[in-house]
Formats: structure tokens, sequence, C-alpha cells
């Protein structure tokens, strides 16, 4: 078995499609209860990667026909000795040497680029829950790597929901919230509000638990905003926003963010909900989490499922998420590895 390694070059169609069926096939394995793999969001992530953001690609073949494939991204703005890595193998190839023959040639690109560390994830089962395949687990840990953060799967049955409950949480919500209001938006963060939303994205590092990966405050501007929004765009991603505003300051000091792929009527991600230090103890993520998914249904009539990720550790989140209807699914390990 011959195995080759080339860089992927985004204007090369056919490395391109390769490396999509690769990641198609691999998603109906791993992911089999998500929707399709979006090859929208793919190109993207070849063509247009996020702000501040360099992507190295590199292409797996046995024999010339695709394997596998290998995608480093590494900070330019801050953690400029870090790096993120995403490496996929055609579940035709598995456990064949294409994922090590990867993993080497990640390693010579991360040191001629003066990385010191890398991270990426594997989806684990969890007791009770579907089964899922537990060799990358196995993979990381045999290439050095250590489990640096573990976080939890959870899915939220929309058809499933229970007005009165939701009614009963918001109004429950709604005495500690006096003084705050909240207001919503789709897609492009409004001029208004995009310095505040800046912030609360930037202290995202340094809010969330992150176990032991070591992965330092991110510097968010304005500036940074408007392109992961332009970026977000390309892929076709539909996004819902509620913010609460402090009355007093004029200030957003809380947010919530959901999103739709390209390709999906029917599934979204719930992802970012923070709250600033200084406006806790008020319910603000219960009141934009809520109202947030009250906005995206109003638009998005065939939404049935959200899921979200949360770190095992982040208990307060997991309540609010809990009380909503989320329920676990599987499980999702950071590995991180040092160079």
């Amino acid at each position: 078995m011959g195995i080759t390694i080339t860089p992927v070059d985004a204007g090369d169609r056919v490395a391109v499609d390769g490396a999509y069926r690769i990641g198609a096939a691999a998603d109906d394995v791993d992911w089999p209860d998500l929707p399709a793999y979006c090859r929208r969001r793919f190109e993207a992530l070849v063509r247009h990667p996020m702000p501040g953001i360099a992507t190295r690609w590199a292409l797996a073949r046995v024999d010339g026909a695709p394997a596998g494939w290998l995608r480093l991204e590494l900070p330019q703005l801050d953690n400029t000795e870090n790096a993120t890595a995403e490496l996929v193998v055609h579940p035709a190839y598995r456990r064949r040497g294409v994922g090590r023959a990867l993993h080497e040639h990640g390693l010579r690109l991360l040191r001629e680029a003066g990385r010191k560390r890398v991270i990426g994830s594997a989806v684990s089962t969890l007791p009770g829950g579907p089964v899922r395949d537990g060799a990358a687990d196995a993979f990381a840990a045999a290439m050095g790597a250590r489990p640096a953060l573990v976080a939890v799967r959870r899915r939220l049955d929309t058809t499933r929901l229970d007005r009165a409950a939701r009614a009963a949480l918001l109004a429950d919500a709604g005495g500690p919230a006096a003084g705050y209001r909240t207001v919503s938006w789709r897609q492009v963060t409004p001029d208004e509000y995009v310095a505040d939303v800046a912030y609360l994205e930037g202290r995202l590092m340094t809010d969330a638990p992150l176990g032991d990966v070591e992965w330092e405050q991110e510097r968010v501007d304005a500036e940074r905003i408007r392109a992961t929004e332009r970026a977000l765009d390309v892929r076709g991603s539909r996004r819902y926003h509620v913010a609460a505003r402090h009355e007093g300051s004029g200030r957003l000091v809380a947010w919530s963010m959901l999103s739709l792929a390209a390709n999906t009527d029917w599934h979204a991600w719930q992802q970012i909900t923070i709250v600033d230090p200084d406006h806790r103890g008020h319910r603000l993520g219960l009141l934009t989490k809520v109202e947030n998914l009250e906005h995206a249904l109003a638009h998005e009539p065939a939404l049935r499922v959200v899921d979200t990720f949360n770190a095992a550790a982040n208990g307060h989140m997991i309540r609010i998420n809990e009380q909503l209807g989320f329920r676990p699914v599987d499980a999702s390990t950071e590995w991180q590895l040092t160079l």
C-alpha cells in the first residue's frame, strides 16, 4: 500500500472534491445524527479561512485514491505558539497507517511554523448513549497527546418544547433582569452594538472553562467581528442573536447566538452564550438563550433540533440548558499535544 501526502491547492477542484467526499463519509459514521456534511462550508474552509488564521491542508492518497486529510489552523493575531488540527480518515481506510502518516506530516509543518502545541478533538460514547467509534481517542493517546478538556453535546428537540414552561422561565428571569432589555438581530451585528459584541467575544477564553487547554485570551475588536461575519456569510451560515442591554450604561452585557448551516433547515447549533461578569446574577444567560430560541423558530419553521457543547465543568450553563430541555448525546475530548 503506497501512501502519498500532498498539499491541497484551493484551485484544484479534483483534490477539493476528494477531500470533501472523505469528510462526508467520515461524518456519516462519526456523527450519524447530524445533517449531511455541508459542501459550501467545507469549500469555504479551504478557500476562505477565518480572519487571523493561516491554514495548512494536506491530502493523503492510498495508491492514488483520496483516503484522508489534515487541516491545521495557525492563529496569527494571538496564541501564536498554538495550532488546532482536524485529521480525518475515510472509514474505508482507517487503521491502515493513513492517520499516522498525516500526523507525522503535520508535526513537520507545525515545527516549521514555530508552534509549541496543537489541539484536536475526538468524539466518544457517553454511558447509556449512542455508540461512537473510540478510535480517535486511542489514536490521540498513542501519538502522545493528553486529554485537556471534556465537553458534552446536548440536544434539544424543539418539537417537544413546552410553551408554558418556556413562558414560566422567562417570567422567572424577568424579576432579576429588571433594568435590562433585550435586543435581537439576524446575520450582521448592527453598528451600534459591534464594539460590545467584540468585548463579549473576547472574554470567551477567559470566562469559559478550559480545563488544561493552554489558550490565551483572544484580542477581538470590531474589525475582527466584521471579518468573521464575512467569513461566515461565505459559508452560508444563518445566524440569530439576542443580547441584553443594560439600560443604565446603554451597553450590551449578555449575548447569545444560534446558527444554521447552509444545507439544513431542521438543525441548528447553539453557539456562544456569555454574560459580562459585572452583570451576572440577573439570569441574563437564561433570558437571552430562551428569547433567541423563540427568535430563531419564528424565522426557521422547520427547525426541530438544536445541539450545543458545554464543558463538563460548566455547571451553570448546563443547568440552564437542561432547564430548556437539552439532553446529553455524546462527548468530545480536546486532546493537547506539546511538541
